[in-house]
């Protein structure tokens, strides 16, 4: 596990390159992954100017920073994605988002059909679902925690969305795409604030 873990590192890259590759991406009319289809092309189209829109848009508290800020033992954010994947244009600009705000926080980025042995260890219910968190000591590369693919109440809802219908239709995609625009990040920036504070006891609310 630890050597696939360091692979996967050493082929990472930072949210920055993460971008402009998303900007590379649309410029040539092309998608990451094992099959690149028009769907997938249009979904990385969609995914590139929705990141623009989090970056520039996403608020994050001033209390909520200084909880950030607290954490004092230096993690990697080691992130599975696509660039067609919806979850991950919403979840991965807030990931980023945080991990700026504390330096002991190193985000990478690895692309899931690149690293197919790392993500068949991080599995969601037997499913390679992205985007997937995985949070590791930084010196010792120890899996700490996992967060992903989606925040708490999107996984609530498609958990008994699955249960009713089996399979996510695509209205109901939509209806995702439009829960992340009302919630506006809050959600995966509290879930995120809860990962960290397992790791430190000098968190203050």
């Amino acid at each position: 596990m630890s050597q696939i873990i360091k692979e996967s590192i050493e082929n990472s890259i930072n949210y920055s390159h993460y971008s402009r590759l998303m900007q590379k991406l649309v410029s040539n009319n092309y998608s990451t992954g094992a099959e690149v289809t028009e769907a997938n092309i249009n979904y990385t189209m969609l995914n590139e100017r929705r990141m623009k829109r989090w970056d520039k848009k996403l608020v994050i508290s001033d209390q909520q920073q200084h909880i950030i800020s607290e954490l004092d033992i230096k993690v990697i954010w080691l992130v599975i994605t696509e660039s067609w994947c919806g979850d991950a244009a919403h979840v991965i600009p807030v990931m980023n988002k945080v991990a700026e705000l504390n330096s002991n926080i190193d985000l990478r980025i690895v692309l899931r059909d690149d690293n197919d042995e790392l993500m068949n260890r991080f599995l969601t219910n037997g499913g390679k679902s992205i985007p997937k968190l995985i949070m590791l000591d930084a010196e010792s590369f120890e899996v700490i925690s996992t967060y992903g693919p989606r925040p708490s109440a999107v996984t609530a809802l498609v958990e008994d969305y699955k249960k009713e219908h089996g399979m996510l239709s695509s209205e109901f995609k939509e209806d995702l795409q439009r829960w992340y625009n009302k919630d506006k990040g809050k959600t995966a920036v509290a879930d995120l604030i809860k990962l960290l504070e397992k790791q430190t006891t000098s968190f203050s609310v």
